[in-house]
This record gives C-alpha cells, structure tokens and sequence, in this order.
C-alpha cells in the first residue's frame, strides 16, 4: 500500500442508495487470461469500479439527468467535442468534430461535425444532433416557463434544462446545406461561448420517438423543419421525450435508447446492482478503450467498498472520505491511496419557499424577520468545528471555505471572498450571539428545523451531532429527517435546511448562475434576488478577468447578506485502486473524476 497526493473531485451530490454485487466472471479461463495479461503489464480485459448512485438517464443535459451518476457513464458512452484534464485544462477531442470563434461582432460559433462521425446504429452524426442540444438548453423554443409534468406537456413546449449562454443565442442557427455545419451567431458576448454547446442524445432518436417516425432521416428532416418554422405542436412531443425518453434504470429492450458515439457501449444494466459497458469496436477516435469491459458496481457503503477491494471484487472506487475509510484501506495490502483536496465544496442550504422557519411566509409575510432568523442561524452554525473534528483528521491544511463562487487557491478567492465578507458575517459557530439576534426579531425559540439527512451517510451523521447542540443554544430544535431516496427529495420543500456537496464540472464564471438566479436548475431553496440575476446576467457578456472578478465580489456579497445559507469546507478525496490490477490511473478535479483517463488505463505500475 502507497499514499499519494493529489487533487480529485467526488460527486455533486453525494447520494445513499441501494447496495450492489457485479456480474460472476465468465470463466475460469478468462480469468487466467486476464492474470497473464497483468503480469506482462498488459491493462487487464476487464475491471470493475464501485459507485455509490445507480446511472438513471442517458439525457444528462435535462434538469432531473443533470447528475454525475449519469454523467460519468454518458462520459464514456459519448463522444465531446471537449473535456478537461487533470490539471483543469480545456482539451479539444476532434474525433466527431471542431468549433471556432468566426467573428467577435457578434460573437459568432462555428461546428463542424466530422465526416465520419456515426452513431452505434450506424446513423450518421451532424449538426442536427448540435441543433437538438441547442434547442433543449436554450430555452428559447420553450411556451410555458416550467410544467408541473414534463413527460405530458399537453401541446406546450417545455425543455427541461437551462443554459447560460445559449440564451443569448436569440436567432434560429444556421445550418449548412449538407447539415454538417451549425453556426450560432450571439446577440451579446458570452464569455464561457468554448464550453456552451457539445453534442448530447441522437437528433435522429429523440425525433423519431417524439414524432412516430420510422426513418432516421425523415425524422431528422421533420424536426430541423419543427425549429425553423417554431412549430410548437410538432416540438411539443420531442420536448417530451427529450425530458424524460432517455431515463431507465435498467437496460432497455430499445437499444436506441443508449446509443454509442464513444469508446464503450452499455451492454447491461441490472436495476440497483450495475452496468457493463464494452468497448465500442467502431470507435476510431482520439480517446479509444484502453480495457475492453466496465463494470461499474453501485454501493453506498464505503466500508463496504473498502471490503469489496480487498477481495478481489473492487479493482477502483472513490469513496467520500473520512477517518474510518482511509484507516480501513491503509490496512488492504493491495490498495494504491491518493488523498487531497477535490472541487466538491460542502455548504449549508436554508429553504425560503416551504413555509418553514426560514420563510417570510411564517413570518406572515415579513422578510427582514426571515432574514434575521436566518443569520441567527448561520451565526450559531459551527463551520470551523465541523473542519477540525471531521476533515483536519483527513487533511491537516483543511480550512473553513468562505465563499460561495470561488474555490479556495483560484486566484480571485481571497479577494471576492473578503468582499463577500462571510467569515465575518457568520463567525466560527456563536450561540450566544444569535440567541440576541433571535431576541432582537422578537422570535421566540425554540424553533423547529427539519434537517435532511441521507439515511447511511456517516460524515453527515456526524456533523448534525456536533451541529444540534450549539444550534440548541441559539434557540433552534433540529430534527433529523433521515431518508435513502434525500437526494430524489432535494428541492421538494419537504426540509428547511440540508448540507451536501456541490461539485465544480468546469472552470466556466457562469457555472455557479443555476444555483443562485431566480428559478435556477440548481436554485433548491426559492432565493429570488433580482439584483444577483442581473450581475450574473452581465457576469456571463464579461470577458475581461478583472471585471469577471468586481462582478464575483458583488454577487458574493448580496448572497451573503441574504443569509441563503453558507460553504463550509472543501471535500477531502480518496482515490483507491488495485495496483496488482490497474496502473497509471489520473484522477480529475473535475467530473468525471475517477473516470478520467480511462483511455490511459494500463496493467499495475512498476514497485
């Protein structure tokens, strides 16, 4: 067993479900096979990497889709016209296609869909496919601003997702006659436009379903023909299918519905257990299988996990780290430790739209006095003692985070940071202070909080311990409303506050916009601040760094004063991989993380 240092993310939101067991080997032959073929120093047929949330959608692009669980299998079932390395830098991938910037004035976007770019069905790829992702983001074909039901839109147009930039892209895109070119023209600059659009579900497949077309041109024909003319009856039913066609949580006898552009094909899928992806035999590009089957297996244990790897069952895993996990796999011969920092920041939500304690409705109505029983909250909320008992064990340099936009060693954190001034707005955990706080509202305590608490997760468990009690001294009962399905239940008003983990996916300014503006794909609490919308309006037209930066510094500093809740620290990270099975494995900062790389994947290291 070696530990190395490094900087990995984990998941954007650490979820509890179901435990799982991977497929039996196929033979004792083929595990002869593969034992010879890792002590040449081959990379081996076949491994299995643990998880802890099944994969329930191939469209990761929609608002219920948007999750890593998903996202790092579509990783590698789809081909991107971009990604990012180890060291967060953006990598073009040309092996379905390329884009460049034509003009600044207006900014204007050029794809080009490769040639030979097919889908697994043998159906071409082109710029119908880039049209489809732009249609569903965008929101900008959308009739109604948000439907209760988003698989029975009733002739309206909904698109369940939302884009920064996309927006902004408020004429029809022009595509060339041979359909491999789309081009965006903006009405305004964006400053995230190499990140705003890659390729996503098939055209052909999502059109086909929404429209009963049998012909995969045809059905392409008919919905290129649905945008240019805005025709809402006909985009209505792709809408629908688009939102929810693509989810499933076990492999689908329809096989369009997981199609390959990349490295692997999903070839099972057992509901709550695990998928096997095998590599795609058509795929030529630049980011080829390294070994041949995945298995990913899903548990959301990690003690459990730990086990599985020391029995052979387990080759790589990334589990949330705490004390009790890095002491189990330091004691597991074969296992290869890299720790560190990862983007993953933890924080605190209070919820403003449930009718709860932190909404002015209880308040009959009076915001300041929500406002105040709020910042009561977060005064007594003990940020610093949650670091030193849970996370300085793991990594001794942890630190309290203090800002919400920018993650601790990026270069305008100190400065957007102190702006925001949430250290000295929040303090380190006084229950003195926010009992005064409370008395000042005129709030009598003690005031119930339900607290969402994920049923099996221990570090979470832990922190609401040693959070309950000083909150009890301020004033606040919290009462822990522990459940398997919490992460299903984010965003359902069902909570007043909950803690879990938000996970950076790129280096975009914009990134963090879903989170705070109104009606936000990740706004879970009901925050509505017109002033922070319009500063993440001009944030997304601002390319130069130094005004990107005095518009961070304002918007920290209004979410802040609103009191919608706080960070607290940045995840530790634990990578663990079986060095008798598995080499040169790179995790990244950013999502996918442990599944980064797959194409450098090698037989054990050298000792």
């Amino acid at each position: 067993m070696r530990l190395r240092g490094i900087s990995v993310a984990a998941i954007a939101v650490t979820m509890a479900l179901t435990a799982c067991s991977a497929p039996e080997d196929e033979s004792e032959e083929q595990a002869r096979a593969d034992s010879d073929r890792v002590a040449a120093g081959e990379a081996p047929d076949a491994i299995t990497i643990g998880w802890n949330q099944p994969y329930y959608s191939y469209n990761d692009d929609t608002s219920d889709g948007n999750a890593t669980a998903n996202s790092i299998i579509n990783y590698m079932l789809r081909g991107d016209l971009f990604y990012y390395d180890e060291n967060q830098e953006l990598i073009r991938d040309e092996s379905l296609g390329t884009f460049e910037k034509t003009s600044d004035d207006p900014l204007t976007v050029e794809y080009t869909v490769a040639d030979d770019a097919t889908w697994s069905d043998g159906t071409p790829m082109d710029a119908t496919d880039l049209l489809l992702s732009f249609v569903g983001q965008s929101g900008n074909f959308n009739t109604i601003d948000a439907a209760d039901d988003v698989s029975n839109l009733g002739g309206e147009v909904y698109f369940n997702s939302s884009s920064p930039g996309l927006p902004l892209v408020t004429e029809t895109p022009e595509l060339s006659n041979d359909n491999k070119t789309l081009t965006l023209v903006y009405s305004e600059p964006f400053a995230d436009w190499e990140v705003a659009l890659d390729f996503g579900v098939p055209a052909h497949v999502t059109a086909m379903k929404g429209l009963g077309i049998e012909d995969p041109q045809e059905a392409k024909d008919a919905f290129v023909e649905a945008v240019q003319n805005n025709d809402a009856a006909a985009l209505s039913p792709i809408a629908e299918f688009w939102n929810t066609g693509y989810d499933f949580t076990s492999l689908p006898d329809d096989e369009l519905l997981y199609l390959s552009s990349g490295a692997y094909e999903m070839t099972d899928f057992v509901e709550g257990e695990y998928v096997t992806l095998t590599a795609n035999p058509d795929y030529d590009g630049e980011r080829p299988a390294s070994i041949n089957e995945v298995t990913v297996t899903y548990n959301e244990d990690p003690l459990a996990q730990v086990q599985q790897l020391q029995n052979g069952e387990l080759d790589l895993f990334g589990p949330q780290a705490t004390t009790d996990v890095v002491e189990a796999l330091e004691a597991v011969d074969q296992a290869e430790i890299e720790t560190g920092v990862d983007a993953t920041y933890e924080h605190i939500d209070l919820v403003q739209d449930n009718g709860g304690p932190f909404d002015p409705a209880a308040y009959g109505g009076d915001a300041e006095t929500a406002l105040q029983v709020r910042q009561a909250f977060l005064t007594a909320y003990p940020r610093k003692d949650i670091v030193d008992t849970l996370i300085k064990p793991i990594n001794p340099d942890a630190e309290v985070r203090n800002s919400f936009l920018v993650t601790p060693g990026a270069p305008a954190y100190d400065a957007v940071s102190e702006a925001g001034g949430m250290q000295e707005a929040y303090g380190d955990g006084d229950a003195e202070a926010a009992a005064q706080i409370l008395d000042d509202a005129g709030v009598e305590g003690p005031i119930d909080v339900r607290v969402l608490i994920p049923a099996d997760n221990q570090r979470r468990s832990d922190q609401f311990d040693i959070v309950q009690p000083i909150l009890a001294e301020a004033g606040f009962n919290l009462i822990a409303d522990r459940r398997g399905t919490w992460g299903e239940d984010l965003g359902d008003g069902t909570y007043d506050a909950v803690s879990f983990g938000w996970q950076s996916t790129s280096t975009a300014v914009t990134e963090s916009q879903a989170t705070y503006v109104t009606g936000g794909l990740n706004n879970l609490i009901g925050y509505s601040n017109p002033e922070v919308d319009e500063l993440f309006d001009e944030l997304a037209v601002t390319s130069e760094a130094s005004e990107q930066e005095s518009i961070q510094e304002e918007i920290e500093a209004l979410l802040v004063e609103d009191a919608i809740g706080s960070t607290v620290f940045q995840f530790p990270a634990v990578v663990a991989y079986n060095k008798e099975v598995i080499g040169n494995v790179t995790a990244a900062p950013l999502n996918p993380t442990i599944f980064y790389g797959y194409w450098n994947w090698t037989g054990p290291e050298e000792e």
